[in-house]
């Protein structure tokens, strides 16, 4: 069964250029030209991907975001021209799965929802218990627990713990935490690793990911 991919953006011309993309690469595509018809079709049918602009008509896609999530943890991907850090840590902060500037390469775009889609599908597969620093890590529920109480992490939060929790007292590069977690060559800053590892801490509220200056980050072992 094709994956089906919802577009909201109100250029006409990006949102012709990505769905012929997107067709042509084997998935079905919706379009629409707002975040109030984007969240029409959100709820007709259903979607294995959102990729979603922030400035729009009628409603942004910061608030379509938060609407989706709030029901949903369908994978979002937002297109937009804000490349400032105080527009991605907002969107990052909404649990967006990933975050790209226009203008865009379209084999990077591609590669980014290619990535999505096959760490969403591996994480429904593949199934692991982990436990440190009284966090305990379910794969199979897709849970994170701190001393009992369960905490909600965005997609790529829940990836990069399960990352540190795998390798514990090794010191990971952030292009080690690229790869692993986005799955891809990442061809941005090294913003968004710092944005997410930041957001987790301060979620857990366990002091256990050490930052290692100018190399990257270590979640320490219990002894």
């Amino acid at each position: 069964m094709k994956e089906h991919i919802l577009i909201i953006e109100d250029e006409k011309a990006i949102q012709s250029v990505l769905y012929e993309l997107l067709i042509e690469a084997g998935y079905l595509v919706t379009l629409a030209d707002d975040g109030l018809e984007g969240l029409s079709q959100f709820r007709k049918q259903t979607f294995s991907l959102v990729l979603l602009d922030i400035m729009m008509p009628k409603i942004d896609g910061y608030a379509v975001c938060e609407i989706i999530r709030r029901t949903s943890d369908i994978p979002i991907i937002m297109l937009t021209a804000m490349d400032e850090e105080e527009a991605q840590v907002k969107a990052f902060e909404l649990q967006v799965d990933d975050y790209i500037t226009k203008p865009f390469s379209l084999k990077l775009v591609l590669m980014r929802i290619e990535a999505v889609l096959r760490r969403t599908k591996a994480k429904s597969e593949n199934h692991t218990t982990l436990i440190s620093h009284g966090i305990k890590l379910d794969t199979a529920e897709h849970t994170v627990k701190v001393n009992g109480t369960e905490i909600y992490l965005t997609q790529l939060e829940f990836d990069i713990l399960e990352v540190f929790m795998k390798n514990p007292n090794r010191v990971l590069t952030r292009d080690t935490l690229i790869n692993q977690v986005w799955g891809y060559d990442f061809t941005g800053d090294e913003k968004a690793v710092n944005i997410h590892v930041m957001n987790l801490r301060r979620k857990l509220s366990v002091d256990c990911i050490q930052t290692v200056r100018g190399v990257g980050y270590k979640f320490e072992g219990e002894a």
